[in-house]
């Protein structure tokens, strides 16, 4: 199915993840899960695992989904939607479905690094036609900004507080995108909101694949960030042009970059406008700066490195 990604023709279309949700203002990710929406004229069925999406889009009788839409516990949702999909193609073996549906799961790092690892882990090796949507804000909002395995390095957070004996977050955050690409699975993809093209455009190309895909989509909290209530799109796009949000998609096994900058910006660009990263440019904790901006360097460069390898060799 053709997907328009026009401005003029995206805003014709009916809204499926509607306003009037709970949401903070100027979080990212009611606007990650609009595009995501929006990228595909299929039918959609949506698990959620508990998170802020999930608590604030469905209370009681309010909804903003304009989808089939399920609530799953923390741990579950991608094992939760691998069983609706499994009764979806048992249906249409038995003639009782004719519909072309796609079944999509969201949650947040929380609830996709951590937590909901396993039931992730197991629906993509068991092979289920689904993509899942991870919405990256790097800790535990809903439950009070504790630190994730996404959390960057240096973060100040409510269970890595910065104090006289503590610097932040001293570990670096866990690659799952390249976690779930070593999987196998067909698809693999990093977005983000500052680019929705290239966001939406990967969102279509999965629904075109059979079999798992896996997406993962910085979303920036400006209450767990410390950031102003306005920037979220503007954060998204600094985090892509300094590298460390790289946009790259990994296609049975052959990795292309989506979106090189022009100039590589430098990681304290990012790191600057957020006042969970204001202790690292005290003159002590220089060191921990220097290998945050270390660390995105070596990533970006074995990321490129990848590209070369994989690419397809003409005869």
């Amino acid at each position: 199915m053709s997907t328009p990604l026009s401005i003029k023709e995206l805003s014709k279309k009916e809204e499926r993840f509607t306003a009037g949700h709970r949401m903070c203002a100027g979080c990212g990710a009611p606007t990650v899960v609009k595009m995501v929406l929006m990228a595909t004229e299929y039918p959609v069925i949506a698990a959620n695992a508990t998170g802020c999406l999930e608590v604030s889009t469905c209370i009681q009788q309010f909804t903003s989904w304009n989808i089939p839409w399920i609530h799953n516990a923390f741990e579950n949702a991608a094992a939760t939607l691998s069983g609706v999909e499994t009764m979806y193609r048992s249906l249409k073996k038995q003639g009782k479905i004719d519909k072309e549906i796609k079944f999509i799961a969201f949650g947040g790092d929380g609830g996709t690094y951590d937590i909901g690892f396993q039931s992730l882990s197991g629906a993509m090796e068991r092979g289920h036609d689904m993509l899942y949507i991870c919405y990256d804000n790097g800790a535990y909002m809903n439950t009070g900004i504790q630190r994730s395995s996404a959390t960057p390095l240096g973060a100040d957070t409510t269970t890595c507080p910065v104090g006289s004996a503590n610097p932040g977050k001293v570990q670096e955050r866990k690659d799952l995108t390249r976690i779930m690409a070593a999987h196998g699975i067909p698809y693999v993809a990093q977005a983000s909101p500052s680019n929705w093209s290239d966001l939406m455009k990967k969102v279509k190309k999965a629904h075109e694949i059979k079999g798992p895909k896996f997406m993962n989509i910085i979303a920036p909290c400006n209450r767990g960030w410390r950031s102003k209530t306005d920037d979220a799109i503007t954060l998204s796009r600094i985090a892509v042009n300094t590298c460390y949000w790289p946009l790259f998609e990994i296609e049975d096994g052959v990795t292309r970059v989506t979106y090189k900058p022009k100039e590589k910006k430098p990681l304290v660009d990012f790191l600057k406008p957020q006042g969970r990263f204001k202790h690292l440019f005290a003159p002590e904790n220089e060191w921990l700066l220097n290998k945050a901006q270390e660390v995105v360097d070596k990533n970006w460069e074995r990321l490129l490195r990848e590209e070369e390898f994989t690419a397809p060799r003409s005869e």
